[in-house]
């Protein structure tokens, strides 16, 4: 069965960091672009970050270049998203997806950046 999880969310102190990550199975995901959206209440989903399968070039949104880091562990199975000097306005539902051609879904880790 094909399924990417996510984890790691949780509640923040606007400023405060947290780790994202997301785990494979029934595939590996060293073959896969791998990215981050995110969907806060009353928007559209954004794109927030991705990782090549060809030689991990990265991408970030502007709104998180500097804050955020994505890598990869093909060991583990696993995508992370170091999240640093949180803001208020990175409170979103984040969902990570895995690509090629076709596109696998997690089911989403909520982040709330609140004091």
């Amino acid at each position: 069965q094909v399924q990417l999880v996510e984890s790691g969310g949780g509640l923040v102190q606007p400023g405060g960091s947290l780790r994202l990550s997301c785990t494979a199975s029934g595939f590996t995901l060293d073959a896969f672009t791998i990215g981050w959206f995110r969907q806060a209440p009353g928007k559209e989903r954004e794109g927030v970050s991705c990782i090549s399968s060809s030689d991990d070039t990265t991408y970030y949104a502007d709104f998180v270049k500097g804050r955020f880091t994505i890598s990869r562990d093909n060991a583990k199975n696993t995508v992370y998203l170091q999240m640093n000097s949180l803001k208020p306005e990175d409170t979103a539902i984040y969902y990570c997806y895995a690509d090629r051609g076709s596109r696998y879904w997690g089911q989403g880790t909520q982040v709330t950046v609140s004091s």
